[in-house]
């Protein structure tokens, strides 16, 4: 009786081969998507990626729903004009009226340039739809998955850091306006010194700015004062 040829030494009867084991920091596939939080409490941004995130594109509904309108009701005017006439029927006086006034007054007449201007500063105000993104309101934030983008509200932002702004001793009342590039606070003081509160408020509403995780972090403005006397 012959034994069976091997390739290799073979494991007593028994036993559990270990398979071997893939060390994920070893295999270089891209970043840790499980981490979601920095240890400074920012979200991070993926690797090779500085952070720049462009603004959202609005869908603009109500200028394209407002020109489709316009167009179909002035195609399906003419269409219906073409159709008549087709059936042997008159053309329509305003369209006569409207040749007629086309090729009887010269180009430098008031009207002329009045409805050229008209029509111009519609079609600028067309094209500048089509070439800007629109919905100012959202801030684009860090961009931490690469399927995944997200943006916060202006208002939202300017919520968060005048809650973080009242938490300052000192403070009465808070007023934050959020810009794209700069964040304005206008913070009133009933006690402690102006320095003081104006330190303080600059080191919190710094932590809460990179707390926010935008892409841009817009700059601080902020003044304080005291409340206005009562008379």
């Amino acid at each position: 009786m012959s034994e069976p040829q091997g390739t290799g030494p073979t494991e007593p009867e028994g036993t559990t081969q270990r398979l071997p084991v893939l060390d994920k920091s070893q295999t270089g596939t891209g970043p840790d998507r499980s981490a979601s939080v920095a240890e400074d409490g920012t979200p991070p941004a993926l690797d090779g990626e500085g952070g720049r995130e462009g603004r959202f594109w609005s869908a603009r509904r109500v200028p394209a729903g407002i020109v489709a309108l316009l167009l179909l009701g002035l195609a399906g005017l003419f269409l219906y004009d073409i159709a008549s006439v087709r059936a042997d029927r008159p053309v329509m006086s305003w369209r006569r009226e409207l040749a007629r006034q086309l090729a009887e007054r010269p180009l430098d007449d008031i009207w002329v340039l009045i409805g050229a201007g008209v029509a111009a500063a519609l079609g600028l105000w067309l094209l500048v739809l089509a070439v800007t993104p629109g919905l100012r309101d959202v801030l684009p934030m860090r961009r931490t998955h690469a399927d995944v983008r997200a943006g916060l509200d202006r208002d939202a932002a300017a919520t968060a850091l005048r809650d973080r702004a009242m938490e300052v001793a000192g403070v009465q009342s808070a007023r934050v306006r959020v810009r794209r590039r700069r964040a304005r606070v206008r913070a009133m003081s009933h006690f402690r010194e102006l320095d003081d509160v104006r330190t303080d408020l600059d080191a919190v509403l710094t932590e809460a700015v990179r707390g926010l995780g935008l892409s841009r972090p817009p700059a601080l403005s902020v003044r304080v004062r005291r409340p206005g006397r009562k008379e």
